[in-house]
């Protein structure tokens, strides 16, 4: 008895090919597939679906949906692009003056318009910002997950910054800074300070702040909860990457190794 031939079709090949690449691919959650596109960090991408402004395959999404990287996504009624660009990461010395944001219906001049044409041209975004009145060190990327691992607190990556504020800070204030207090509905608090170590005139009021988290303008709202104003802040380290020989509104391209000593 002879045995019976299957015949193999171009189309059966397609079939079979497409349904295993469908059965080997598994839904992730919306925000990380955003973050992965390049649009904005996970975070962010979390606060868009909240507003409503992510739709899967036509309908708008809570917060935990899950999705497909072949499904129709759109946020903002844009869909996002399924190429995904070469991973950019680079650090900017961010101006007074200026903001944290890919777009501004105010027209104010944003980081991204700091940026050489070619790169203008990407899409980048901030991972972790600095409020329009501070200046420093700014990562600006493209790379999801390396924006989401460099802003979630379980990271722990510490952010060095020099504060002057606007009178001399009473050394028995450092505790309550390090103990934390509840200000705004939110618990703010510093993992070190170190006062100027200099005794000139002025001194007194310029210190360092290290952070391991980083709630919206936190440092700023710490020192006013405890009747201080900061009159200056420059982020001047992120993880084990310092800010040197940068000028203000420049940029330095990191390498592979640089975004190690980044994430400490």
């Amino acid at each position: 008895m002879q045995a019976r031939k299957t015949k193999i079709t171009l189309s059966n090949l397609i079939s079979s090919t497409t349904s295993e690449y469908m059965n080997s691919i598994e839904p992730e959650r919306v925000q990380k597939i955003i973050a992965n596109a390049g649009i904005c960090s996970r975070r962010e991408a979390e606060k868009l679906i909240e507003e409503g402004k992510v739709r899967v395959n036509g309908k708008t999404i809570e917060l935990g949906t899950k999705a497909l990287t072949t499904d129709a996504i759109f946020v903002n009624n844009k869909p996002i692009l399924k190429a995904k660009e070469a991973p950019i990461t680079l650090i900017l010395n961010k101006p007074k003056g200026i903001i944290c944001s890919n777009s501004d219906p105010f027209a104010t001049q944003t980081v991204f318009d700091l940026l050489p044409s070619d790169l203008q041209k990407k899409r980048l975004f901030c991972a972790g910002r600095l409020d329009k009145d501070s200046e420093g060190m700014l990562v600006i990327t493209n790379d999801g997950a390396l924006a989401n691992e460099l802003t979630h607190p379980s990271s722990n990556i510490i952010k060095r910054y020099r504060v002057t504020l606007n009178k001399d800070l009473k050394p028995n204030d450092i505790p309550k800074l390090l103990e934390g207090v509840e200000f705004e509905g939110d618990f703010l608090k510093a993992d070190k300070i170190i006062p100027a170590p200099s005794d000139k005139e002025g001194d007194q009021r310029k210190l360092e702040v290290h952070l391991s988290h980083g709630k919206k303008r936190e440092i700023r709202r710490l020192f006013e909860a405890h009747r201080y104003y900061v009159k200056k802040l420059v982020r001047i380290q992120i993880g084990k990457i310092q800010l040197k020989n940068i000028a203000k509104g420049g940029i330095k391209i990191l390498s592979k190794k640089d975004i190690e000593r980044l994430l400490g």
